[in-house]
């Protein structure tokens, strides 16, 4: 578990999450993930703070709305969402793109699940993944 300091592309929203980067993120294939290219690690409300730029994000929702995808309203990068579900409850999805000093080697070991968002079947992967 290490803390990771995070933000959008313009730095106006700017985060901190404790994440164990040797577990399990996500790529989903929904077509909200899909259209963004969403790379989550999912984190418990507690682990997660948000240091600045409450007022510069801009909310997001679809289908059920249970979810909600944060961008920053200057940039348009999605640094987090929140959302809730039966299995998780309430649960922080970091985007692993935000995640500030990562180096690209520290990337290539993290491990990835992939989920079928499209068809509601989160714990089956999609058919095909390359393109996530």
């Amino acid at each position: 578990m290490k803390t990771y300091l995070g933000s959008c592309h313009c730095g106006a929203v700017r985060f901190e999450a404790d994440i164990d980067l040797s577990l399990e993120t996500l790529r989903c294939n929904c077509s909200f993930c899909k259209k963004i290219r969403w790379w989550a690690a999912i984190v418990k409300p507690e682990s997660f703070r948000l240091l600045c730029g409450a007022s510069e994000l801009s909310d997001y929702q679809f289908q059920r709305r249970v979810e909600h995808h944060l961008f920053c309203r200057h940039c348009g990068v999605p640094p987090f969402c929140i959302g809730q579900s039966p299995r998780l409850g309430k649960f922080y999805g970091v985007n692993i793109a935000c995640l500030d000093g990562v180096t690209d080697d520290e990337l290539s070991w993290v491990p990835v699940r992939y989920v079928d968002g499209r068809n509601d079947e989160w714990d089956k992967p999609p058919a095909e993944t390359g393109y996530l």
